[in-house]
């Protein structure tokens, strides 16, 4: 769909729809789904075209998908289309080492048969879940979705909110959502500041192909430069996200396919046999960034334009997932009440509820990096120790197994599987 749906009364004027999400990546879609289930007009612009969205072609991208965030994708309609393409995590195992030497005789083994709610989560291929998205938003006649468009200017008032595209067309709304990433135009129109710094690490994104079975264990090695992810996909494949010091990252992102493998090996081990790379190799800088407010008049942000966090504990598009679950519900909610969604005090529900949890994410996946990223023998031995310590105790083994599938705090409902 690419022309506005009808109009929506707010105030004596006539707006384009009940939300404007600008960025169509992953977080925005599940939003106006969300929302468009509870009988809200939407629109979504999304500057990459459709046809780059749905490029069926396996590049490498994927995600851990915590078993909350499941819930969310089965309460939106979503999990069907892609359950099939899905690999349970049963279990995640951390050690740490270094490269070439393999792990220390300390470790954590989490097991989903700790709790009763099945797998922890699932690996999902970037391509399935941008594609059922897309699927979805054009089978519903709430939501319309305006592919290779870009917001340049914004302008709001009491009344609403508008947009302003490229090509002139203005597009006005009860409420502005900014889902475009970690660099938000919204959030920057809006004057809205952020607080971060850079790791000087960067993350090597890429597939690979094995010999062995990987049993839908997840790995998470820390070594002195940065972790490396070893996240279980379909049939006999994984995903890796290997961080690296940026200089050295670089450095190994230039070479050829033969030497990148024969970068990853001493890192990667023997355990799954030979491996092959199975898709194409990406780099991202990796760094801490979180938007100041959340919030601003009848303005949103959700996922990397609301935060930014290091990759260490894969919970950067669950994070996201999370701020969908909340910003839905409370707006539902308010309109179900006779507010206006887009009043400070129900936007402020909405901040109150994610930065509590946004800024825990943040301070543990810094702290995290901090703690495992160095070769300081006085920390390497502490934290030797206290990974032995919680492997021996059930109970914070299991807490921390509920962390991970995201079924702790305070869950909005679509994460939890439920209706709003």
């Amino acid at each position: 769909m690419d022309n506005p749906g009808p109009g929506r009364i707010l105030a004596g004027m006539m707006t384009d729809s009940d939300l404007l999400i600008v960025g169509g990546g992953l977080n925005g879609p599940a939003l106006a789904l969300a929302m468009a289930q509870a009988g809200h007009d939407v629109t979504v612009v999304d500057a990459l075209p459709e046809p780059e969205r749905r490029d069926d072609t396996f590049d490498g991208r994927s995600y851990a998908m915590a078993l909350g965030s499941v819930r969310l994708l089965q309460a939106i309609g979503l999990w069907d289309a892609v359950a099939a393409h899905a690999q349970p995590i049963n279990e995640i195992k951390v050690t740490d080492g270094r490269a070439g030497e393999g792990p220390s005789p300390f470790f954590l083994h989490f097991d989903h048969a700790e709790i009763e709610e099945g797998p922890m989560g699932h690996m999902v291929e970037d391509r399935h879940l941008r594609r059922a998205m897309l699927d979805a938003m054009a089978a519903d006649p709430r939501v319309t979705h305006m592919s290779g468009r870009r917001v340049v200017a914004q302008d709001i008032d009491a009344r609403a909110a508008r947009g302003t595209l490229e090509d002139g067309t203005v597009l006005s709304a009860k409420l502005l959502v900014g889902a475009d990433g970690r660099k938000s135009g919204t959030a920057q129109r809006a004057g809205i500041s952020r607080t971060g710094w850079d790791y000087g690490q960067t993350a090597l994104v890429c597939a690979i192909s094995h010999e062995k079975p990987h049993h839908g264990i997840a790995h998470q090695f820390f070594m002195p430069p940065g972790p490396l992810a070893i996240l279980p996909l379909t049939q006999n494949r994984s995903s890796i996200v290997w961080s690296e010091r940026t200089e050295m990252a670089e450095a190994i992102q230039s070479m050829d396919d033969a030497g990148y493998l024969d970068a990853l090996r001493p890192r990667f081990g023997s355990f799954l046999g030979e491996i092959a790379l199975a898709g194409d190799r990406f780099t991202y800088p990796l760094n801490l960034t979180i938007a100041n407010s959340f919030v601003g008049d009848r303005l949103a942000l959700i996922g990397d334009a609301a935060h930014g966090v290091h990759p260490i504990a894969g919970q950067g598009l669950n994070a996201g997932l999370r701020d969908v679950g909340a910003l839905a519900e409370v707006l539902i909610q308010a309109t179900r009440r006779g507010e206006d969604m887009a009043s400070p005090l129900v936007l402020d529900r909405y901040q109150q509820w994610r930065r509590f949890d946004t800024a825990t994410l943040a301070v543990a996946t810094d702290a995290f990096n901090r703690l495992f990223s160095n070769d300081n023998p006085i920390l390497r031995a502490g934290r030797d120790i206290g990974m032995g310590l919680v492997g021996r105790i059930p109970a914070l083994r299991r807490s921390f197994i509920r962390e991970a599938a995201g079924l702790t705090g305070d869950v909005p409902r679509l994460l939890q599987g439920k209706a709003i």
